[in-house]
């Protein structure tokens, strides 16, 4: 028995190191990829979105229709247009909604008018409306 001893310590040792004690090993998502096709759509998708939104700005409405051009009219032309020619589209109008709806004009103006008032009354004098 103690001359198994020795052997069978030596076997169950590397038998521990060889199968329980392995580097631990790292864990993770990986990023699903959508067919080509799928993307082009869900790309044609959004950028059609895009141009829908800066249709709706009244100054858009107002150039196109300047340009003698009707909603239906430019939905078909939208419709004719490539991928390529719709992100172009989709780039552009971003920069027309950076533009805001109008509510940074009026927070500006409401700001200046408090700081005139301020003033007016830092300097002792008084305000009347009539």
């Amino acid at each position: 028995m103690s001359k198994l001893r020795k052997p069978l310590l030596a076997l169950s040792v590397a038998l521990y190191l060889t199968f329980f004690l392995t580097s631990p090993t790292l864990a993770g998502m990986v990023g699903s990829f959508a067919s080509p096709d799928l993307l082009a759509t869900d790309m044609r998708a959004e950028d059609i979105e895009k141009i829908q939104a800066a249709l709706e700005n009244e100054l858009v409405r107002a150039k196109l229709s300047a340009y003698g051009l009707t909603a239906d009219e430019v939905d078909r032309k939208l419709d004719q247009m490539t991928d390529r020619q719709l992100h172009l589209l989709a780039q552009a109008s971003d920069d027309i909604l950076a533009g805001g709806n109008g509510v940074g004009l009026v927070i500006g103006i409401l700001v200046i008018i408090l700081l005139v008032v301020l003033i007016i009354k830092l300097m002792d004098k008084t305000i009347v409306i009539r």
